[in-house]
């Protein structure tokens, strides 16, 4: 796992209010309205029906999130996000520095055209290599995925994705998480790149808690 300097978590935590549109409120906010948030807008999988959410917090330039992609996210698919139990949400906590940010910023221009999941594996199957995620970088990758290269080059450049990723970032502090990556699985939070039978227990024993939620066999 990654740790974040502290130092950020007073800074960016002021931000999930005005994300939240929740500054002129006197009640403070509940997670279950940031859970419902963080589900609403931006990029998932599996279906809008599972009865169990996993949220993954993470840093495109984090070796641990990374090692998540690589191994344990494909069994979960396999088991649970392509067979209807697990949707499977992902936010950014970019928290490494400016290429952090500038990558995750490009993952959500190639969302605006509808390939965020396709960009979000190339910039971690890319992630070993030396300058991965410079500008020049980033914007081949968008070429090699056959995105309109002028509209990302024009929304990278921009940074029209930024107040989004600082705002999720902010969300992921106030939430508690300090290290990349951290994941929330119906409200829970487990901490760092777990191997697949942590998230598999959690997630059978969310499960069993839902009548009728068709229990996975071996």
């Amino acid at each position: 796992m990654n740790r974040v300097n502290t130092s950020m978590v007073a800074a960016l935590s002021l931000g999930v209010v005005l994300l939240l549109s929740a500054s002129a409120r006197a009640q403070p906010i509940k997670r279950d309205e940031i859970f419902a948030y963080l589900a609403k807008n931006g990029p998932s999988r599996g279906s809008v029906k599972a009865p169990v959410t996993l949220i993954e917090f993470s840093d495109f330039q984090c070796s641990f999130c990374r090692k998540f992609w690589q191994t344990t996210l494909p069994l979960l698919d396999k088991k649970y996000i392509s067979t209807g139990k697990v949707k499977f949400i992902y936010r950014h906590f970019a928290v490494l520095g400016k290429p952090s940010e500038i990558a995750a910023q490009g993952a959500e221009c190639a969302g605006e055209q509808a390939k965020f999941w396709e960009y979000h594996d190339k910039l971690f199957a890319s992630a070993g290599s030396p300058l991965a995620f410079t500008d020049g970088k980033l914007k081949s990758y968008a070429k090699e995925l056959g995105l309109k290269s002028q509209a990302f080059n024009q929304c990278l450049d921009s940074g029209k994705q930024l107040k989004k990723v600082e705002g999720e970032t902010a969300i992921a502090f106030f939430l508690g998480a300090r290290g990349t990556p951290a994941f929330f699985l119906n409200g829970q939070m487990l901490v760092g790149a777990q191997p697949f039978h942590v998230f598999e227990t959690v997630i059978e024993k969310e499960l069993e808690k839902v009548p009728s939620s068709g229990k996975t066999t071996p």
